[in-house]
């Protein structure tokens, strides 16, 4: 039984510890838990479309082993509801972000820990925390400029 808190709940996974202990937090999230916001996109942890919080820090959960989260706080893109009510979120829409949108749950996920530990961060503070976060379309520009409308719509709450 692996037992950890996810999205401020009390989870517990019953799998067998020699069969699934190392199975990725990916899939332990997305088949055993039923939470598919999470994706998968390279499986080696080079794309971030598998970026969920651990611990309060931005993790690739295509590369963690479920036993490793015991104990620990997770956090997925569900956490922050549908409603899109987070500046983060409130921000990609304004800036029309997304394209194809694969990459968009990791971004925001890694967007959101950057403002968590940094609430002003700087163009090199944003370029080194989304680093890593892949998007095909292309869409890096306004990733950043999002990221920083993100910044003014925490500044007014």
């Amino acid at each position: 039984m692996i037992e950890f808190k996810l999205n401020g709940k009390t989870t517990r996974l019953d799998l067998d510890p020699e069969a699934d202990g190392e199975m990725p937090l990916l899939w332990a999230l997305r088949d055993h838990v039923g939470l598919t916001g999470t994706k998968f996109g390279c499986g080696r942890g080079l794309c971030g479309a598998c970026t969920v919080h651990v611990g309060g820090q931005a993790t690739r959960a295509c590369q963690v082993p479920v036993s490793a989260v015991a104990g620990l706080d997770v956090r997925t893109i569900e956490a922050f509801g549908e409603d899109a009510s987070h500046p983060v979120q409130k921000a990609w829409a304004e800036v029309n972000v997304a394209q194809c949108g694969y990459c968009q749950v990791g971004q925001v996920m890694s967007a959101i820990s950057l403002l968590e530990h940094n609430p002003n961060p700087s163009d090199a503070d944003i370029a080194q925390a989304m680093d890593g976060n892949l998007c095909r379309c292309g869409t890096y520009p306004r990733v950043r400029l999002a990221v920083l409308r993100a910044v003014e719509l925490n500044n007014k709450a």
